[in-house]
């Protein structure tokens, strides 16, 4: 296992959510906040439920950019749960581009049917409940859930988190730093999610599908652990 150090503890998430259960004022918010056990600060990493999660998106700014479809998958450090995952395809509030047709292959047609994403937040935030949300570039799904939320409900969101891409980032910096690699001038390599998993022999998948990002997200966290961490480290360490 290679001797990675742990960042400083986070946030006490279960404290956050009794707080925002009480600040809100949506009751879908305010259902998911109170209905939610989340982890203690101290439960290892192999007791902690995950939710791995992917936004395929209009473009890359959550402040002029929408949702256009969403994958989930539930999993533990042992086992993906296929069986649950979920897609959902919504109606973005802004226009398709031809750029972002070519990097996702959603085109007009595939969501000229697709219910608004107000429709989906009730399903979506019971399928989050409970669950520390994994990712790869946190920014994305965090920025945009919370705008689509602020305009559906009035209201954003906020959640555990854990960023494979941060942690990626984390690991490869540290290899890099070691004495032979840096009188080598070794650098940090890609960290994007599937360069990532091509350094933990997982297969290649196709990019850019909100459900099989998320499959392939689960899987990265799954790997990273088993090869840098111990299972029994604690999940504070490790959510933003």
């Amino acid at each position: 296992m290679f001797g990675f150090t742990h960042r400083k503890p986070q946030l006490d998430w279960t404290t956050r959510f009794e707080s925002a259960s009480v600040g809100s004022v949506h009751p879908l918010l305010k259902h998911y906040y109170s209905d939610s056990i989340l982890p203690k600060l101290n439960t290892p990493l192999s007791e902690c439920e995950f939710l791995a999660m992917d936004f395929e998106t209009t473009g890359l700014n959550s402040k002029k950019d929408s949702i256009i479809s969403v994958g989930t998958v539930p999993f533990n450090l042992q086992r993906i749960y296929l069986n649950a995952a979920r897609q959902w395809e919504v109606k973005p509030r802004t226009k398709l581009t031809s750029d972002s047709i070519v990097i996702h292959g959603i085109t007009h047609n595939d969501i000229a049917d697709a219910p608004d994403f107000s429709n989906v937040i009730p399903e979506l935030l019971e399928t989050m409940k409970s669950k520390v949300i994994v990712v790869h570039y946190h920014p994305i799904e965090r920025q945009f859930l919370n705008k689509a939320l602020l305009h559906a409900l009035k209201e954003g969101i906020e959640f555990p988190v854990i960023d494979t891409l941060e942690l990626e980032h984390q690991i490869q910096q540290q290899i890099a730093s070691g004495f032979l690699n840096r009188l080598r001038g070794k650098k940090v390599p890609s960290i994007r999610l599937q360069q990532s998993r091509k350094r933990y022999g997982l297969p290649t998948y196709t990019p850019h599908h909100a459900l099989t990002d998320a499959i392939a997200t689960a899987e990265l966290l799954q790997a990273q652990v088993a090869k840098h961490y111990s299972e029994s480290a604690f999940i504070e360490e490790f959510w933003i």
